[in-house]
């Protein structure tokens, strides 16, 4: 009996609950594997995020807009280049997350906006140029602003130049 037939009788034998049954697993031979690459010089790359944050602004380009709050739901993924808060256990080696909500709490409420877009980048602007963040993606949503449409928004990723 050559061996594939013996294989797969033994494991017919095995899923019968038959005594003498026994498979012999042979590793999988992978062609061109290869083990992974790590380049040491490379910074490391970590992410903070900031998901479901809502933010009452001014927003909009009709007349009636620029004088009601609206809230926005905002989302942030923010890139950190530096690992030390990460083996540290520092709150002086982190991003402060609740001066970041602080921030953009400020920055919704004292500056009115047409649009969502231009509320983005303000964001981005801010968390680039105020804090260690290598990159950002800013995601910003109107909640049911027509009917029928839970939310609408824009999502932009910037990087530190």
């Amino acid at each position: 009996m050559n061996r594939a037939r013996r294989s797969a009788t033994g494991l017919r034998r095995l899923r019968r609950g038959r005594p003498g049954a026994s498979v012999r697993m042979q590793r999988p031979i992978l062609a061109n594997a290869r083990a992974p690459t790590v380049d040491p010089t490379a910074s490391p790359m970590n992410s903070i995020f900031i998901h479901d944050l809502r933010l009452q602004t001014r927003i909009g380009v009709y007349e009636w807009e620029q004088h009601l709050a609206q809230t926005l739901r905002l989302d942030l993924e923010i890139g950190l280049s530096s690992d030390a808060a990460f083996r540290s256990d520092d709150l002086a080696d982190a991003l402060d997350y609740s001066a970041v909500v602080k921030r953009l709490s400020v920055l919704a409420a004292e500056h009115p906006h047409r649009l969502m877009e231009r509320f983005a980048q303000a964001v981005a602007d801010i968390v680039l140029g105020e804090y260690p963040a290598s990159w950002v993606k800013v995601r910003v949503a109107k909640l049911a602003p027509i009917a029928g449409v839970k939310e609408l928004g824009v999502a932009i990723e910037r990087h530190r130049r």
